[in-house]
């Protein structure tokens, strides 16, 4: 950690730094861009944390600095603060938030906001110091993945490394599991870490949306193939050309647009809804579902064909009473999140480790963020905080 202590503590002596503005303000990059002297600072706005991760790839050096939005519109920023921590170590973030964030817009001359920058980055230093020791085996560990997802019991451990190993192909991904397991964000993972990354990312929720406009809001549709189709329109799929596909609850899927489906799997084609032409689409797909899609199978509710399809790499997520190891972990994470500096008491602990948990890791959120409401002007959940 010395070198790095060193390097950021000297930061103001290594002009011009590198400064990535993060944020979906388009007036605020604006501004930094134009009132950072170029003779200090190399500035490079970015609207979202995927096109901030690649400017990273190809600008990262000792002195970046990475000014983060909290409102960035793709990532959660805790997580993508774990990204930038554990794969651009002497990468300095500085959270703009509505204090910091007025403190360097609100600068009338190029050298006052100059100057603030500096001073916010000398100020900030010794916590980034901190930060790159707490991580520094976190990688190794696996103990702490993106978006905050957490497991160290060995079905998780074995999952972590499954996904590091299918999110470098283009494989068609099948994740399974309970409901609040968490199949969304193991999902946003395999994309985060591909190549597709800078790519879109795109939700169909499956039962979310009528039978009658899922296969228009997949498939897309021409001007007046039905009424009210006032103009065209692409599908989904096609949105997502070039990144990734993520269809929950594929289980719900109604069968007469299985087969729609199952061709475009297999042909890498889509056709518009009151279309003739063919259109080719570089799309990854994962699917996820809480349902026994085998059972549906024999149950003719789904076909047999697209299940085989969909299930070419398999995982299936553990409901959180098979790995309570990671039940504490998990706990003092969402406190953490729900309440700054909050901690949990032994016999809130004890309380937690005693229930089922039918709700899985979504319940155990929701006790946590009631707990931190109750504790009132405390920081210590306790156990009558703990409402099951």
């Amino acid at each position: 950690m010395g070198s790095s202590v060193i390097q950021l503590s000297r930061l103001e002596d290594q002009f011009p730094v590198n400064v990535i503005v993060v944020s979906p303000n388009a007036y605020l990059r604006q501004v930094l861009q134009e009132k950072l002297s170029p003779q200090r600072w190399n500035v490079h706005p970015s609207g979202s944390g995927a096109s901030a991760l690649e400017i990273l790839r190809k600008e990262s050096s000792e002195g970046t600095v990475l000014l983060l939005d909290p409102a960035i519109p793709d990532l959660e920023p805790n997580g993508f603060r774990t990204i930038v921590q554990s794969r651009f170590p002497n990468t300095q973030i500085l959270m703009l938030n509505s204090q910091t964030g007025q403190l360097l817009i609100g600068s009338v001359s190029p050298t006052a906001i100059s100057t603030k920058l500096a001073d916010e980055l000398r100020v900030q230093a010794p916590v980034r110091a901190t930060a790159i020791d707490s991580v520094a085996v976190a990688p190794e560990r696996h103990s702490v993945t993106l978006r905050g997802m957490i497991g160290k019991c060995e079905p998780m451990q074995r999952i972590w490394a499954m996904t590091r190993m299918v999110a470098a192909r283009t494989t068609t991904i099948l994740i399974t599991g309970e409901s609040g397991t968490g199949k969304d964000l193991l999902a946003q993972e395999v994309h985060l870490i591909s190549s597709r990354r800078n790519q879109p990312f795109v939700v169909v929720n499956c039962s979310a949306i009528p039978d009658t406009l899922l296969e228009a809001e997949l498939f897309g549709y021409t001007k007046g193939s039905f009424t009210g189709a006032v103009q065209s329109r692409i599908g989904r799929i096609q949105s997502a050309h070039g990144g990734t596909l993520f269809l929950d609850e594929i289980g719900d899927m109604p069968v007469s647009l299985q087969s729609k489906l199952l061709r475009f799997l297999e042909q890498g084609e889509v056709q518009r809804l009151g279309g003739n032409e063919n259109l080719k689409v570089d799309v990854r797909v994962i699917a996820a579902t809480n349902a026994d899609l085998k059972r549906r199978v024999s149950e003719q509710q789904f076909r047999e064909d697209l299940f085989y399809r969909l299930a070419v790499f398999p995982i299936h997520l553990p409901p959180l009473r098979e790995r309570m190891d990671d039940l504490e972990a998990l706990a003092r994470s969402f406190a953490a999140r729900f309440l700054p500096g909050s901690t949990l008491s032994d016999d809130a602990v004890q309380i937690l480790c005693q229930h089922h948990w039918p709700g899985n890791i979504r319940e155990l959120r929701n006790v946590i963020e009631r707990a931190t409401i109750l504790v009132g002007l405390g920081n210590e959940i306790k156990a009558d905080h703990i409402l099951l």
